[in-house]
């Protein structure tokens, strides 16, 4: 790990691609993307640099933010699980679980008194998710559901049904109570999940992310990657939470914030200053001062 004081440069080009998580990175305290950051992401772009947000957001919410930040490659949402392209919208990629394993993760769920918001691929449709009711869970949980109440649907049998497209989904808690989940999930499935608990960026507690096998951002941003022809070493990801891990560590500069969880600060090349300074405005001109010889 390198702090800001102590920079090397990622290499003699400029990246190919940079890849950025949005809480936390590109968004700053206040849930917006600044001018000033903006203004760099486009001089990048200008330049010839496939920028790609990278988030365990919903595609719908990811969308928003890159038309604030003026992004319009595809976006690689829900934790790698769904990759769509604006401005058509088009599913470049959509995860699956194995058959049986969600039944089984949801039952685990249920079982430990939680409850699942499960993804769907139902954007044109007009909503993204599935819940068995407004009324539970715990506080963070019904927040959430308060708040998109209009994107959801109510499917009763949820935990035992769930619908034929889903790919990924989420449970909401105490860190505590994610960490535990997490590890029943993980004991009775093994491999065939992929799982993180991170703190919820918006909403009060931590969320136990869930996702097929072999899904993470990482898995998002090399499916892009291969098909433009670009190798990890030419790609930057900046991130702050643990589910941007292995896009940190695959990268060929893996980029913590400094506001990020002190374990992503463990294994990435650099640490920059916080996303509340424009941090990664900075890094940003920074590459490109190096990569153009400027």
């Amino acid at each position: 790990m390198e702090t800001a004081d102590s920079i090397r440069p990622m290499t003699a080009r400029l990246p190919r691609l940079l890849a950025l998580d949005i809480d936390g990175t590109l968004t700053n305290s206040k849930h917006r993307v600044s001018p000033r950051t903006i203004a760099s992401i486009r001089k990048a772009i200008d330049a010839g640099i496939e920028v790609v947000l990278a988030t365990g957001r919903r595609y719908r919410d990811a969308l928003a933010i890159a038309e604030q930040a003026q992004i319009q490659r595809p976006l690689v949402t829900t934790a790698g699980a769904l990759i769509k392209a604006p401005p058509e919208h088009h599913t470049q990629f959509r995860a699956a679980f194995r058959d049986g394993v969600l039944e089984g993760v949801l039952q685990v769920i249920d079982a430990a008194g939680h409850e699942a918001i499960v993804y769907t691929d139902s954007f044109q449709d007009g909503f993204d998710f599935h819940c068995r009711g407004f009324d539970r869970g715990g506080e963070g949980l019904r927040s959430y559901l308060a708040r998109n109440v209009s994107l959801a649907r109510v499917s009763p049998d949820l935990h035992t049904q769930p619908p034929p497209d889903s790919f990924a989904a989420f449970c909401m808690g105490s860190e505590e109570e994610m960490a535990t989940l997490e590890a029943a999930i993980r004991d009775a499935f093994g491999d065939t999940t992929s799982l993180h608990v991170i703190r919820s960026p918006r909403y009060q507690g931590h969320l136990c992310e869930i996702a097929p096998a072999g899904i993470t951002k990482w898995s998002g941003i090399e499916r892009l990657a291969r098909a433009w022809g670009i190798e990890a070493a030419d790609i930057c990801a900046v991130g702050d939470d643990l589910n941007d891990l292995p896009m940190i560590q695959a990268a060929g500069l893996g980029v913590a914030m400094g506001n990020a969880d002190p374990r992503v600060h463990d294994v990435a090349d650099r640490v920059i200053g916080s996303h509340d300074t424009d941090a990664l405005a900075d890094l940003i001109d920074e590459l490109l001062e190096q990569g153009l010889g400027v």
